[in-house]
C-alpha cells in the first residue's frame, strides 16, 4: 500500500509534470472507483491544474479553489504516468485501469488497481474536506506543528497497541503497515506495547524514530518517477516484508505475525527482548 513517503513522491512528481497543464479528457473504466457525482467528472474537462498537494495518503489535484480531483490508491492502486498518453481505448472490466486523465500537451496518467479487491477511490469535489477520509484525518507527523508534546497527548490514556495506533489515520495521518513496522523497529519497541503505558523515554525514542524514518523515506521518494517509487520503498525497508532475513541491526531473524489481510514484521532481539510473538492464526498473542 502506498503510504505517506510514496504519496508525497507522487504529489511532487505531479506538481512538476501536471501543474499548469489543462485536463482535456477523463475516462472512467471502473465506475465503482468514482465516489462522487456532483460535480461530475466532466467538470474537469478544460480545467487547469493549479496545485498538487498531499493530505495523509490522499493526492489532491486542484483546479483553482473550487474544483479538486482527489484520489486514494488504497492497498493495490498506483499511478502510471505517460509523457505521451496511449491512444488505445480503455475497455471497462478488461484492464487494471480505473481512470485515465489526458492533458493538453499529450501527456497524462492512469490510476490502476491490481487484484480482485477494489478499494481505489476517486472523488471530484469543491472542497477536499468533503471527502470523508480527509475530513477525519489526524495531524500530519511531518508538519512543523506536530511536536513531541503533540504526539504524547495523542498517546495519553489510550489503551491501544502502539502498532494499531500508528496506523490509525484518525490519530496520525499517512502512516500505514509498512512504515509503522519500520518506526517501531527503529525505536526498538514491541508492536504490542500499550500506548498509555509508554514512559517519557519511550515516547522520546518513538517520536524521534518516527520523524527520522519518515523524513528519510520522503527524501528518498522525492524526485523519483512513479515507476521507481515502489522499488525505492522496498530497498529502504529494514524489517517490513523481510521475514526470514537477518535484521540489519543485530543479525537476528526477522519474524512475522499474520492477520486476516496483512502481516507485521519485527525483530525479536531489537523489539521484544528476544521473545517471539505468537502467530495469530495459530494461537493467542504473547505479550
Amino acid at each position: 500500500m502506498p503510504e505517506m513517503p510514496e504519496v508525497q513522491g507522487l504529489t511532487l512528481f505531479l506538481g512538476e509534470r501536471a501543474v499548469g497543464r489543462t485536463i482535456t479528457r477523463t475516462s472512467v473504466a471502473a465506475i465503482a472507483a468514482l465516489k462522487t457525482y456532483d460535480p461530475p467528472i466532466t467538470a474537469l474537462h478544460g480545467a487547469e491544474i493549479t496545485k498538487a498537494t498531499r493530505l495523509g495518503k490522499f493526492v489532491v489535484l486542484s483546479c483553482g479553489d473550487e474544483l479538486h480531483l482527489v484520489f486514494h490508491l488504497a492497498k493495490a492502486g498506483w499511478l502510471r504516468w505517460y509523457d505521451t498518453l496511449p491512444a488505445t481505448l480503455i475497455k471497462p472490466g478488461k484492464t487494471p485501469i480505473a481512470l485515465r486523465v489526458a492533458l493538453d500537451d499529450g501527456s497524462g496518467f492512469d490510476l490502476t488497481e491490481a487484484g480482485t479487491k477494489k478499494s481505489l477511490a476517486v472523488s471530484v469535489v469543491r472542497d477536499p474536506h468533503e471527502v470523508p477520509g480527509i475530513a477525519r484525518l489526524g495531524p500530519d507527523p511531518l508538519d512543523e506543528s506536530f511536536t513531541r508534546d503533540t504526539f504524547a497527548a495523542l498517546l495519553d490514556g489510550r489503551r491501544t497497541q502502539i502498532k494499531g495506533l500508528l496506523r490509525d489515520q484518525a490519530v496520525i495521518a499517512g502512516i500505514g503497515n509498512a512504515y509503522s513496522d519500520e518506526i517501531l523497529h527503529a525505536a526498538r519497541m514491541s508492536p504490542y506495547a500499550i500506548a498509555a503505558t509508554l514512559t517519557d523515554a519511550d515516547i522520546d525514542r518513538l517520536f524521534a524514530s518516527m520523524q527520522q524514518t519518515l523524513t528519510e523515506a520522503v527524501a528518498e521518494a522525492s524526485g523519483k518517477p512513479p515507476a521507481d517509487l515502489k522499488d525505492a520503498k522496498r530497498r529502504g525497508m529494514q524489517v517490513h516484508a523481510r521475514r526470514g532475513e537477518a535484521c540489519p541491526v543485530c543479525g537476528d531473524t526477522v519474524r512475522s505475525v499474520f492477520f486476516a489481510d496483512r502481516s507485521l514484521e519485527y525483530c525479536p532481539t531489537c523489539q521484544t527482548n528476544g521473545k517471539p510473538l505468537a502467530d495469530r492464526r495459530l494461537s493467542r498473542l504473547l505479550r
